[in-house]
């Protein structure tokens, strides 16, 4: 088959490799429908994720059809459509059994395109494919089911619900990103007294205000009135960059949450001496996909406004294309990248 081969900082290919096959009775082979490219694939590429190996398959997203199943597979048939978790779950450790999936120590947690081949393939090996994949609706397009797989419960589980998100609160997302994004649509569904979006692109900050932001604009007067009034009751760090995280512990009010979901490529300094009497809290934490089973019902009634996220879609034989569109983002607008497989 044909995949995405990482080859050490700076260097992918699009290359000739081994068929995937059944390693465990656990596993399933998926056919791959529809994939994208991640910011978290750009950080590997710079070298951020140096656990990554040489020679490892990228890519942690994807819907499609399952072509082959092990014996311990008891929920998935071949021909199934479903929607690949970019976390997965041994389904039995105690993590597991508390829904952490994302802290899985029977083997799981974040494996695909990270310690073991991913899903910026033809086909893809998925461990633990009855706890790890969702059945994909047919009424579902693709672009909308993708996004299950990661951006959707991400925004969801370590944004709206970590940051403690309810009705009346000012919220500010640092960092307009397509994960930062679904956080603004997700948090409207809490009524928030206001949304405010906070980027450096003014395409971005466009496409917040599509997503549900009641207000969005580069740092400045807004971001400066929140310093010196009464704060946001929860700040979403979104950017990754240390500048977004310092933003977050500037605005945020006394008592207030942060929530981080950036991945950051480099250190972040936590300044305690001017934080610790504000009585923050400050949550972070890796997706656990528990939330899928809800995300999917909100999209499938129309409820999540999921459209703007997907700018650009290639063929999959296309994917490096798609990786030079994404990392000039800025100059080409891109948010999220699909790849479909002809």
């Amino acid at each position: 088959m044909r995949a995405v081969v990482y080859h050490g900082p700076g260097r992918i290919s699009w290359d000739t490799v081994t068929d995937p096959a059944i390693e465990d009775p656990a596993d399933a082979v998926v056919r791959v429908g529809t994939t994208t490219v991640c910011g978290t694939d750009l950080q590997i590429l710079r070298g951020d994720l140096p656990e990554v190996k040489a020679g490892t398959v990228l890519g942690h997203e994807a819907v499609g059809e399952v072509v082959e199943v092990g014996p311990d597979v008891h929920h998935l048939r071949p021909g199934n459509q479903v929607i690949v978790s970019s976390v997965s779950a041994c389904g039995h450790c105690r993590p597991c059994h508390d829904r952490l999936f994302g802290q899985c120590r029977g083997g799981g947690g974040w494996l695909l395109g990270n310690l073991i081949d991913g899903t910026q393939a033809e086909f893809v090996r998925v461990p633990f494919a009855d706890h790890s994949t969702h059945r994909w609706p047919p009424t579902l397009p693709p672009d909308e089911a993708v996004l299950l797989s990661e951006v959707l419960p991400t925004a969801y589980e370590v944004g709206v619900r970590n940051g403690e998100v309810g009705p009346g609160d000012t919220v500010v997302v640092v960092g307009a990103d397509p994960v930062g994004l679904a956080t603004v649509a997700i948090a409207r569904l809490y009524s928030p007294r206001r949304i405010i979006a906070v980027d450096l692109s003014d395409a971005r900050l466009e496409t917040a205000l599509r997503m549900g932001a009641d207000a969005a604009d580069m740092p400045g007067r807004m971001i400066a009135d929140l310093y010196d009034g009464p704060g946001a009751d929860v700040v979403v760090e979104a950017s990754g960059e240390p500048e977004g995280f310092v933003l977050c512990t500037r605005v945020v009010r006394t008592g207030g949450h942060i929530a981080v979901i950036g991945t950051p490529g480099r250190p972040v300094t936590l300044h305690l001496e001017s934080l610790w009497r504000k009585n923050v809290t400050i949550s972070t934490g890796q997706v656990d996909t528990s939330s899928t089973p809800w995300l999917l019902e909100l999209l499938r009634f129309g409820r999540l406004p999921v459209a703007p996220l997907v700018t650009h879609t290639f063929a999959l034989d296309r994917v490096l294309d798609a990786y030079e569109v994404l990392s000039h983002g800025a100059a080409s607008g891109a948010l999220k990248i699909a790849l479909r497989r002809a």
